[in-house]
């Protein structure tokens, strides 16, 4: 497949953020409120189209996810593009509800493709153990957990994950897609001054549900109900463990996606569609 933009179009990339609170994730549905239906009625406005143009996203965040830097890419035809670029930025920003804004908006070098180019996505889910709670100016954000949870047995447990496995234990199944990942961060942190706890994880890609059933797996070994080793059990077992948790997803963020050096993009898409396999793993 290749990524070459049709003639008389301009690939176009949009970085941005939203609060997923209002939204039913990022893929548009029918009658509902998405973050992909909300941008993409908004360019067909304010470019006086008769036609959508589709956006392809970086990672599609579910139902309560939000993200600060989130990136997409849309084809326009050159025509759309001369005449609205110049201000499409700020004919969005007052379109848009405020709940997503769209920070940068330029053409796209050539090869790009914000799924497939990416190298890696990274997310941070946010977690207090207050006795009293969450911070009410921040609620929207952060999990409460109501045990005290201990850092140090939660990063035990996340240096036994990281590394490319099949991921098929914290993943919701797709048919057809695979489960084999590569984590390449998984770590905790504690603000001494808020009290809460930051996890930062970043993969090369992720599965479905595949961020909050490693942040409840952590949880229970943070809270001492499960030990250090178990997750990586799970992990190593390669079935859904019904003792993992898939933690709500107000919590968590899409921080970042990195991507190659401009000449190296059509080549890290190209390499990203491969159908992954695991070192000696059988074909059949």
């Amino acid at each position: 497949m290749s990524d070459e933009v049709e003639p008389g179009s301009v690939r176009v990339r949009l970085d941005l953020a939203y609060d997923g609170k209002d939204f039913s994730g990022w893929a548009k549905q029918t009658s509902r409120r998405t973050v992909q239906g909300e941008i993409e009625d908004a360019l067909r406005t304010v470019t006086r189209s008769a036609r959508t143009y589709d956006l392809t996203v970086a990672g599609r965040t579910d139902a309560g996810v939000h993200a600060r830097g989130q990136v997409a890419h849309v084809d326009l035809p050159d025509g759309v593009w001369a005449e609205h670029g110049e201000k499409l930025l700020r004919r969005m920003a007052g379109r848009m509800a405020p709940d997503v804004r769209i920070r940068r908006i330029a053409p796209a070098p050539a090869g790009f493709n914000a799924r497939f180019s990416a190298l890696w996505r990274r997310y941070a889910y946010r977690v207090c153990d207050a006795p009293g709670g969450v911070d009410p100016l921040v609620r929207g954000h952060v999990l409460w957990h109501d045990r005290p949870l201990d850092v140090d047995a939660m990063n035990a447990a996340a240096v036994r994950m990281t590394g490319e496995h099949d991921f098929a234990a914290y993943c919701k199944k797709r048919e057809g897609a695979t489960t084999i990942r590569t984590l390449q961060k998984l770590s905790w942190e504690r603000d001494r001054a808020t009290g809460i706890m930051t996890a930062t994880v970043q993969a090369d890609a992720f599965c479905h549900n595949m961020v909050r059933a490693l942040i409840g797996a952590a949880l229970f070994v943070g809270d001492g109900r499960r030990p250090a080793e178990w997750p990586a059990q799970v992990l190593a077992a390669g079935v859904r463990d019904p003792g993992v948790h898939v933690v709500r997803p107000h919590g968590l963020t899409l921080e970042e996606v990195a991507y190659p050096a401009d000449g190296l993009l059509a080549a890290r898409a190209e390499e990203a569609r491969n159908v992954r396999t695991l070192p000696g793993a059988g074909c059949c």
